[in-house]
């Protein structure tokens, strides 16, 4: 049987795809050895070609498309799903002077800021830093950072964590490209040949369809895996990024990988 080395994150999203493949739900011809790590660390992997199959930045995909494949499926794209950009004070307006941290130098959300920043601040030069995703928004609870864009989960809490909101930046994307926001997407290496890319993607489908099918959206797996363990938090991020695209990405999310490839050898 053929090991593959699979990359993907503890998110909701990725683990509600993923679950039945990884935790051997159903018969694979593949014998999957998992990596779960947050996308940033994923898309260094890739860059270097630690990994067979993984769920990236759809930002780095200029950079890897030498070694790896786009799927048409497993990935996050959608709309009203974009990184938002937020203030650690509940009334604030962006501060160009001010460092503003992105969730990872080769991640969507980077790129959309940069993005939003060029069109709406074209004079200036964006002052940036990188961190996890995790902890950017711990800096900004803490007021340790003033500005950062945040992903996953802690969309779904800053109310609640009296964070104020600066830009959507998917919803700037949605205006300025009128195609969805590519956030994620799965990508398989050349060197395992034509056949086996196809079987990979039937699988990635098949586990996808069998999440779907389950009475409860959230599982024991994902709750373990997720940075909040909420049950309402989980079931939110999984219909936000979970979307027909996940199972294919059609002519419009071709579209939208266009644009970011674009942007991306832009920046």
């Amino acid at each position: 049987m053929q090991k593959l080395r699979l990359g993907i994150s503890t998110c909701p999203n990725d683990t509600f795809i993923y679950e039945a493949l990884v935790c051997g739900l159903f018969p694979s011809q593949f014998e999957w050895e998992v990596t779960f790590a947050d996308v940033q660390t994923l898309n260094e992997k890739v860059l270097r070609g630690e990994l067979d199959v993984a769920k990236v930045s759809c930002g780095v995909l200029p950079f890897i498309q030498e070694n790896y494949q786009l799927l048409s499926c497993g990935g996050a794209m959608g709309y009203g799903c974009g990184p938002l950009l937020f203030s650690s004070e509940e009334s604030a307006t962006f501060d160009a002077s001010q460092e503003t941290l992105l969730p990872g130098k080769n991640t969507t959300a980077a790129l959309l800021f940069r993005f939003w920043f060029q069109k709406t601040q074209p004079q200036k030069t964006p002052r940036i830093s990188y961190a996890f995703f995790n902890e950017v928004y711990d800096a900004l609870c803490t007021k340790k950072q003033k500005q950062g864009v945040v992903i996953h989960e802690k969309r779904f809490t800053w109310k609640r964590d009296h964070l104020g909101l600066l830009t959507d930046l998917g919803e700037f994307w949605e205006n300025e490209t009128h195609s969805p926001i590519p956030l994620g997407c799965t990508v398989a290496k050349h060197s395992l040949g034509k056949s086996t890319i196809q079987s990979v993607e039937e699988e990635i489908r098949r586990s996808l369809d069998l999440a779907w099918a389950r009475p409860q959206l959230v599982s024991d797996f994902i709750r373990k895996k997720a940075q909040i363990p909420d049950d309402s938090v989980i079931e939110q991020h999984i219909r936000m990024f979970v979307t027909e695209f996940t199972c294919n990405i059609g002519e419009e999310g071709k579209k939208a990988i266009r644009f970011t490839m674009e942007c991306s050898i832009g920046n």
